[in-house]
C-alpha cells in the first residue's frame, strides 16, 4: 500500500470516530450514560471494511478515549474513569468486537485476494481453450482462424490467410475509439501470454461492432524459438449483461441493512449476507452450511417447521414478526419474509428468507406509547396549573377591587384614618402577592433556560437571612404561629448571592408557616458543620406523605390541592429552593413523619474559608433615601393611568413632577426641563425607552435616568446599561424603594 492510500486510511478512521461521536451525541437523550460505544461498534466495522487492520485498529483505540471522553461519566474529563462494571463490561465487549470484526475483514481480504488469483488463473486456462482462434506466423500474418472466429470476424479463413492480424482482428478501444495495440507485437516482445486491454470492441468485417476478451500465446518450437501467435477471444456481450445483472443483484443484497439468507429445504444456510452479518452477529463463514436453527430460541425451534412445511407446499411468508438471538446471545425482534426458491423445471428448491431487525423499532413504538402518557400527564398538569394561576391571581384583584368599591362610595363622607390605613395595608398585602406569584413565574423560566447568573459575593449568613426573618416572622405573627430562630453564635461566611440566600430560607419559611395552622410552630436552626452548614426548616404543619417526598421540589407539584388552594401559592417556592441551592452548590432535603405530623427541610451549603480567602469587606451602610430633598421629575409612559398616578405618588411627597407619553416627548420635555430624575418606560411608540434614554444622556451627563418597565429579563437589563440607564426597575415599584434607588445613584454620580 502507497503512503497516500495509507495516510487516507488513516484520516477515514478519524473521520469515522468523529461521525460516530456526533451520531452518539445525537443519541445521547434516548442512551444517556448507557451504550457508550454502540455508534463506534459502526465506525470499526466500516473502517475494518473499507480500509485496513491497522486503521481499523486505530478507530478502535479513538473510539475508547472519545466514549470515555464524552459519555462515560463523570464526561469530559481527560483521564480513562470506567469506574462502573457496566461500563467497563462494555469496553471489554467493544475491544472483543472490534478484534473479531478486523480480523474477519482481514480475513476476508485475504480470501479475496487469494480467489482473486486463482480466478485469474482460470481464466487464463479457459481462455486458452478458447471459443475463437486465430494464429499467425512470427510477422503478425493471419495463417489460420476456426469457425468461430470467422463468424464474429466475417472473415473466411481463406481470404484471411496471409491478410495481417490487424486488417482482419479489427479493435479498438470502445470508449476512445481508437486503435488498440497490435497483440501479436506485445506477444512477440514479451514471449508470453498477454491479454487485450479492457473496453475492447472487435469491429467485423461487415461492420457488426463485438465487446470480447481475448488473450494471445506465442507459439514455440521444439528448440524455444518463437513461431507465431495464437489468439483465443470470445464474444462477451451476453455474459457482460449478465454479469452487469449479477453485479447489481449482488451489489443489492451486499449493501442492504436487512438479513438476505438462502437455505435448502432442509434448512441448511447457503449464503448469509453482510446484513445477517451485521444483524446475528456471524460471519458467512460461520453461518453457511449449519442449520438455520442455530439462530433460533430453542422454545420457537417448532417456527422452523412450520416455515419450511409452508416452503414446500409453494406457499410464501410476509412480515412474521418474531424472536431470534444473536452470537452474542441477545434476543432480538425481527420480521421476517420468506419466499420459495425454484430451479428452471419449476421444482421448490430452497428458500430465500429476509430477516429485518425491528427491535428499535418495537423499542420506539413503546417509547411513542409511553411518550403520548407523559403528554397526557403534562396536559393534566398543564389545565391545572392554569386553573390555579387564574384562582391565584383572580384571588388578590377582587378584594383591590373591593376597597376601590368601597373608597370610591365614601368619597365626601367621614373615614377614619384607622379604616382608611387598613384598607391600604391590605391593597398592599394582594400587590405583594401578585408581584411574587410574577417574580416566582420569572424564576422559573430564567433558571429553566439557564438565565439565572448568580452576584456571589463573600456574605455573613446571619446577616443575610434577616431580611427573610423579620419578612416570616409578620407573616407568622398574622397566624398566632411561634416562630424560633436559632441562629451560630459565631459569624459563618458564604460564597453567594445574598438575595438569593435570602429567597431559599425566604420560601422555606413562608412554606412552613402556610401549612401549619394558627398556634403551631416554626423553627429556623442555622448550624456550621465543617466545611458545610446546615440550615433546618421545621414546622408542626400538616406534613407529608411518604410518597410524596421524592417529588415535592418538582415544578407545579402541591401536597394537596385543596389546602394549597385555600393558602395560596403555584406550587413553585420548592422548585426555586431546590434549583437555587443547587446554583450554590448546595444540596435540599424534604423529610416528614407522615400525614399531620409535621415536616422539615434541609439546606446544606459549602462554607467560605475566609483564611484562605482573605478579610470580608466590611457591610455597606444602607443609604436612606432623603425624604426632605425636593427633586424635579420627569415621568415617561404611555399608559397614561400608570404615568399620571406615579406623578400623582411623587408630587405628594413634595416633588416637582412632569409627565410625558412618548419618546419623542420625553427628549423633548427632558431638553426643556433639565430634570433631576427621569423614570422611562421602555416599550413607548415613536421612540423607545432605549432609545430615548441615550438622547437625553447625549444632553445631560448628570440626571439620574431609571427605567420602570414590565421587561425585566437579563437582556432587557444588559441593554438598559447599554443606553446610559442607571437602574433598571421592573413594576410595580414602591416609592421607598425607589428614593433609596435614586438617593444611591446620585450619591454614585457626585463621586464620579
Amino acid at each position: 500500500m502507497t503512503a497516500f492510500k495509507r495516510t487516507r486510511a488513516y484520516v477515514g478512521a478519524v473521520a469515522a470516530v468523529v461521525l460516530a461521536t456526533t451520531a452518539r451525541w445525537l443519541l445521547d437523550p434516548v442512551l444517556g450514560d448507557h451504550s457508550v460505544f454502540v455508534t463506534y461498534y459502526v465506525a470499526v466495522v466500516i473502517v475494518a471494511w473499507l480500509a485496513t487492520r491497522w486503521s481499523a485498529a486505530l478507530t478502535m483505540v479513538l473510539g475508547v478515549a472519545a466514549a470515555n471522553f464524552f459519555f462515560v461519566p463523570q464526561r469530559y474529563v481527560l483521564t480513562p474513569h470506567l469506574t462502573t462494571a457496566e461500563h467497563r463490561g462494555a469496553l471489554v465487549v467493544y475491544a472483543v468486537t472490534g478484534v473479531v470484526v478486523i480480523g474477519i475483514f482481514e480475513a476476508r481480504r485475504t480470501a479475496q485476494r487469494q480467489a482473486d488469483l486463482r480466478r485469474e488463473e482460470l481464466q487464463v486456462t479457459l481462455s486458452s481453450i478458447g471459443d475463437a482462434v486465430i494464429t499467425t506466423d512470427n510477422a503478425g500474418r493471419v495463417t489460420s482462424l476456426n469457425p468461430v472466429a470467422a463468424a464474429l470476424t466475417a472473415w473466411s479463413p481463406d481470404e484471411a490467410r496471409g491478410r495481417r492480424l490487424s486488417e482482419v482482428f479489427h479493435i479498438v478501444n470502445e470508449e476512445t475509439r481508437e486503435v488498440s495495440e497490435d497483440p501479436v507485437r506485445r506477444v512477440l516482445a514479451q514471449r508470453r501470454v498477454v491479454g487485450l486491454a479492457k473496453h475492447t470492441l472487435l469491429i467485423s468485417k461487415d461492420g457488426i461492432e463485438r465487446p470480447i476478451d481475448d488473450s494471445g500465446a506465442p507459439i514455440l518450437g521444439v528448440d524455444g524459438e518463437v513461431l507465431g501467435v495464437v489468439l483465443i477471444f470470445r464474444d462477451i456481450g451476453e455474459r457482460r449483461a449478465a454479469d452487469k445483472a449479477s453485479a447489481r443483484l449482488a451489489a443489492i443484497v451486499e449493501s442492504s441493512d436487512d438479513a438476505i439468507v438462502s437455505k435448502s429445504l432442509d434448512g441448511i444456510v447457503n449464503s448469509w449476507n453482510r446484513g445477517a452479518e451485521k444483524i446475528f452477529g456471524y460471519a458467512a463463514a460461520e453461518a453457511v452450511g449449519q442449520h438455520i436453527s442455530f439462530i433460533i430460541p430453542a422454545e420457537l425451534r417448532a417456527e422452523e417447521d412450520l416455515i419450511l412445511a409452508k416452503l414446500r407446499s409453494g406457499e410464501s411468508i410476509d412480515h412474521f414478526e418474531t424472536v431470534r438471538r444473536t452470537k452474542g446471545g441477545r434476543s432480538i425482534d425481527v420480521s421476517l419474509t420468506v419466499s420459495p426458491v425454484r430451479d428452471r423445471e419449476g421444482r421448490i428448491i430452497g428458500a430465500s428468507k429476509i430477516a429485518r431487525d425491528i427491535t428499535e423499532h418495537k423499542r420506539a413504538a413503546d417509547e411513542l406509547r409511553k411518550t403520548a402518557a407523559e403528554l397526557s400527564e403534562a396536559n393534566r398538569r398543564q389545565r391545572e396549573f392554569l386553573a390555579l394561576l387564574s384562582h391565584e391571581l383572580r384571588n388578590p384583584l377582587a378584594p383591590m377591587r373591593n376597597v376601590l368599591e368601597i373608597l370610591r362610595g365614601t368619597l365626601g363622607e367621614e373615614q377614619t384614618p384607622r379604616q382608611a390605613l387598613d384598607m391600604l395595608d391590605m391593597m398592599e398585602r394582594q400587590f405583594g402577592h401578585l408581584v411574587r406569584l410574577v417574580d416566582d413565574l420569572l424564576d422559573i423560566s430564567r433558571i429553566s433556560r439557564g438565565g439565572v447568573a448568580l452576584r456571589r459575593e463573600p456574605v455573613e449568613l446571619s446577616a443575610a437571612l434577616r431580611t427573610a426573618i423579620d419578612a416570616a416572622r409578620q407573616y407568622c405573627d398574622s397566624r398566632d404561629q411561634d416562630l424560633t430562630v436559632v441562629l451560630p453564635p459565631a459569624p459563618l461566611y458564604l460564597d453567594a448571592d445574598p438575595a438569593r440566600l435570602a429567597q431559599i430560607v425566604g420560601n422555606l419559611l413562608n412554606n412552613a408557616s402556610k401549612f401549619t395552622g394558627r398556634g403551631g410552630r416554626v423553627l429556623l436552626a442555622v448550624e456550621g458543620q465543617g466545611s458545610q452548614v446546615l440550615i433546618r426548616v421545621q414546622d408542626t404543619g400538616i406534613g407529608i406523605a411518604a410518597d410524596q417526598l421524592e417529588r415535592i421540589f418538582d415544578m407545579f407539584v402541591q401536597v394537596d390541592v385543596s389546602i394549597e388552594q385555600a393558602q395560596g401559592g403555584l406550587g413553585l417556592g420548592l422548585t426555586l429552593v431546590r434549583n437555587l441551592t443547587e446554583l450554590h452548590g448546595g444540596t435540599v432535603e424534604a423529610r416528614s413523619p407522615g400525614p399531620g405530623k409535621g415536616s422539615e427541610f434541609v439546606v446544606i451549603l459549602p462554607v467560605l474559608d475566609m483564611a484562605s480567602h482573605g478579610p470580608c469587606p466590611a457591610e455597606r451602610p444602607e443609604i436612606a433615601p432623603v425624604a426632605s430633598a425636593k427633586r424635579r421629575f420627569l415621568v415617561v409612559d404611555d399608559n397614561r393611568d400608570a404615568a399620571v398616578s406615579l406623578a400623582q405618588v411623587l408630587e405628594r411627597n413634595g416633588h416637582d413632577v412632569h409627565t410625558a407619553y412618548d419618546g419623542q416627548d420625553a427628549v423633548a420635555a427632558a431638553a426643556r426641563l433639565q430634570p433631576d430624575v427621569v423614570l422611562l418606560d421602555i416599550g413607548m411608540p415613536r421612540l423607545n425607552g432605549y432609545e430615548a434614554a441615550r438622547r437625553i444622556r447625549q444632553a445631560d451627563k448628570s440626571a439620574v435616568l431609571v427605567a420602570i418597565t414590565g421587561w425585566g429579563q437579563n437582556e432587557d437589563r444588559q441593554r438598559s446599561k447599554e443606553a446610559g440607564i442607571d437602574a433598571h426597575l421592573t413594576k410595580p415599584v414602591g416609592y421607598a424603594d425607589l428614593m433609596t434607588l435614586v438617593t444611591t445613584a446620585q450619591a454614585k454620580s457626585e463621586r464620579e
